[in-house]
């Protein structure tokens, strides 16, 4: 049986609402990816401008793979650090060619999380846009009071945490325009990144 507030959060997110909840990295907030009022309420929540690309967080690989296009070098990469703080940008799957996630349309960026919480929604859920629960620029706020403080009655449900979650973003690498390329710093380090895919 879920925890009340795991249900409360699974249903807002299939409704199109806004959710925030913990993962391993900071906390996110997110809604369902293939609806477009959704992900714009999701803009405008986090005042992040059109041309940054939601990424979306999964309960499994296989999840992934669906909407996703996995070669050789993201499936190392998915084996080595999944679930953890790793984003893979791939080429969309038709799956998810339609989902209004900003930035490049032809490219998804996906993570399965290891918090259980999160992946306790998303496998209720399906996949989710989720980005940090944060207005764009500022820092992650990293307890609840201050993320209700921020985003007030626009997110449905908070999933917190009763200690302050402070973990370090997730590493973004991008496999979808041929070499691998490090898109952002974060908790796994290049040269990990670099030796899994060379495995």
């Amino acid at each position: 049986m879920l925890p009340a507030e795991v249900r409360a959060a699974v249903r807002a997110a299939s409704i199109g609402e806004l959710i925030v909840l913990p993962t391993d990295t900071v906390y996110g907030i997110g809604t369902r990816p293939d609806d477009p009022a959704a992900t714009a309420r999701l803009f405008q929540a986090k005042r992040r401008p059109g041309d940054l690309e939601l990424p979306v967080l999964v309960p499994s690989l296989g999840e992934a793979e669906r909407i996703a296009g996995f070669d050789d070098r993201a499936r190392r990469l998915a084996e080595a650090f999944w679930p953890g703080a790793l984003t893979i940008v791939l080429p969309r799957t038709d799956a998810s060619r339609a989902w209004e996630l900003g930035g490049d349309r032809e490219t998804v960026g996906v993570r399965m999380p290891r918090h259980p919480l999160t992946l306790a929604v998303l496998r209720e859920a399906g996949p989710l846009a989720v980005t940090s629960a944060n207005v764009s620029g500022e820092p992650t706020p990293s307890g609840c009071d201050e993320l209700a403080g921020l985003f007030g009655e626009i997110v449905a449900v908070y999933l917190c945490e009763e200690a302050p979650l402070e973990g370090i973003p997730s590493t973004v690498v991008d496999l979808a325009h041929g070499e691998v390329a490090v898109l952002r710093a974060g908790a796994i380090a290049e040269e990990e990144i670099r030796a899994a895919v060379a495995d």
